[in-house]
């Protein structure tokens, strides 16, 4: 496997997981779906706010542990679109996903981020990326695996050194 279709590295600190946000940031397309693994305090929610802050968000950004979805306008080379973050954590079962409606984010124009993607399988849509996270001593381990096209295309774009 190459290393644009799989990139692992170690993130010794906060300032790591904020910095990998806003490579990705730079490296994010339209209809991506980005999906991130990881226990409770891994480091999701702030990899996911150190994203949306480099795509352009200004304001608050807060894990939408209760509300599931939480969406942020942005604008990727001049053109407005959504970047929706999930959490699905507190979902009881995948027919809530569908019953929410979500299905029809994942609609090739959206970005959509999730938390805990296993708790709406098999209803989810495919990942084009899949983001695992771990605590490794005082940082993170993290790995990227493209699992599609525009997954593979923006981790082939991604410039991200590791803090060494």
């Amino acid at each position: 496997m190459s290393t644009t279709e799989h990139f692992k590295a170690h993130l010794h600190d906060e300032a790591g997981t904020a910095a990998l946000g806003a490579a990705l940031a730079r490296a994010l397309a339209p209809g991506l779906a980005i999906y991130l693994h990881g226990d409770l305090g891994a480091g999701k929610t702030a990899l996911t706010r150190a994203l949306l802050h480099a795509a352009g968000h200004t304001g608050h950004v807060k894990s939408p542990t209760y509300t599931l979805s939480e969406p942020y306008s942005v604008q990727l080379d001049g053109q407005p679109l959504d970047i929706i973050h999930f959490d699905l954590y507190r979902m009881g079962s995948p027919e809530e996903f569908l019953d929410a409606g979500f299905r029809e984010d994942f609609n090739g124009h959206n970005i959509c981020i999730v938390e805990w993607p296993e708790k709406a399988d098999p209803v989810l849509p495919p990942a084009d990326i899949n983001i695992y996270l771990s605590v490794a001593g005082t940082g993170r381990d993290v790995e990227l695996q493209g699992s599609s096209k525009l997954g593979l295309s923006c981790l082939q774009r991604l410039k991200f050194a590791p803090n060494l």
